[in-house]
């Protein structure tokens, strides 16, 4: 195969080549040409490819062109006119009659124009060709940068860096690390907004592990209480408490033996009330779970139930319950129309509490009660105002 480049002349860039038994083709191969060099690169370019295999093949099988690109490199001034001659030129146009050798004496100053001026205090022995930090040649301290992205003398390295003191540079810390010792990802000594330190693993992190909470005021993984497994912006406020623990409140405290508290105030486990099997205090309201014989009604445990309650079973307790009476009933003995004592101003009818009213103060209302529900059919109505409200009505 041979390739040609042409714009002003044609210059070829590959010629056949004996022994080329590749079917691999070029692929990103970069072709270079030196002589265009003192050219104009205006103009139309053809690029040209001649098939010249160096052995025979099928003519059939032809190769394929899949892109191409061309890079021009070049000076915004001709190469071939120095600076010299140019600046021979322009002395020699402003100045008037001036010998060569005066002209070659201006010529070499004018060559040696560099930076004679004090260099910056981190500037190392090798010296500068300026004023400013990043303008020396070696450090005296620490080198911040590369040459790529620019390079600054420094005596001391910034957050987000260390000093590495074998080669005099800072590099930078593992992400999220402020500060740190090296690269490594557990070898930070503090972190950046928003991420909290972690003493032991020597990490940065959004969240604190179990058994420790973060603290916003020192940006670090505090260790919670020893008897918190969790907690929370606090080390005594627990949300989970360690083995041989139990919550109350946000406090984890010793778990005691049944029929026994854990007195705060004493700091050991003292005895509950009689009535109560397990509790959070010495009183009988503050019981969990009622002592044998016991019934739990609302917050205590009483051994039996006061008036207007029953007792009962409880799904998921194990003792018995009071439950509170049908409303109006003093005495009961279960659920429904079971009572048997009504509150005063209340008649006792078929286990259940109605108002208490008489022929004289009999009304419309009552009466239409009575005979919407038939109750003068039954016996224990009697007693009431049925003939009189059936003589009403």
């Amino acid at each position: 195969m041979t390739v040609l480049l042409a714009a002003a002349k044609v210059l070829r860039l590959l010629k056949r080549r004996t022994f080329d038994n590749s079917n691999d083709g070029f692929k990103n191969w970069e072709f270079l040409t030196v002589h265009c060099w003192g050219e104009k690169a205006e103009g139309e370019w053809t690029l040209e490819i001649f098939d010249s295999p160096s052995q025979l093949r099928n003519p059939e099988s032809l190769g394929k062109l899949r892109e191409w690109s061309l890079v021009l490199y070049g000076t915004s001034e001709h190469p071939h006119q120095s600076q010299s001659s140019r600046s021979w030129q322009l002395e020699s146009s402003t100045e008037g009659e001036k010998s060569p050798t005066e002209l070659e004496k201006q010529e070499i100053v004018e060559e040696e124009d560099e930076y004679n001026g004090p260099c910056h205090s981190e500037c190392g022995d090798q010296g500068c060709d300026g004023p400013d930090a990043d303008h020396c040649l070696n450090c005296i301290h620490f080198s911040l940068g590369n040459i790529l992205s620019g390079r600054t003398c420094v005596s001391t390295c910034p957050l987000g860096f260390y000093s590495d003191a074998e080669v005099r540079r800072c590099r930078r810390c593992y992400k999220g690390c402020e500060t740190c010792f090296s690269r490594a990802q557990n070898d930070c000594a503090s972190c950046t907004r928003g991420l909290f330190f972690y003493d032991q693993a020597r990490s940065c992190s959004a969240t604190c592990p179990a058994g420790f909470f973060a603290d916003d005021n020192q940006k670090q993984c505090l260790k919670c209480h020893h008897n918190c497994k969790k907690c929370f912006r606090d080390y005594d406020r627990c949300t989970a408490c360690s083995e041989g623990f139990s919550l109350a409140g946000m406090t984890c405290v010793p778990e005691c033996a049944d029929g026994t508290y854990f007195n705060l105030e004493e700091m050991k486990c003292s005895p509950c009330h009689l009535s109560c099997t397990t509790c959070t205090g010495p009183g009988k309201e503050e019981c969990i779970q009622c002592a044998r014989d016991f019934l739990q009604q609302e917050w205590k445990c009483v051994p039996a139930c006061t008036e207007g309650y029953y007792p009962g079973e409880a799904s998921g307790l194990p003792q018995r319950v009071c439950r509170k009476c049908e409303e109006h009933c003093l005495n009961c003995e279960g659920p429904g129309r079971y009572c048997v004592k009504c509150r005063d101003g209340y008649n006792l009818v078929g286990g259940t509490c109605v108002t208490n009213v008489t022929c004289n103060n009999a009304d419309e209302v009552f009466c239409e009660m009575v005979k919407s529900n038939r109750l003068c059919e039954r016996k224990l109505f009697r007693q009431f105002c049925c003939r009189t409200c059936l003589m009403t009505g």
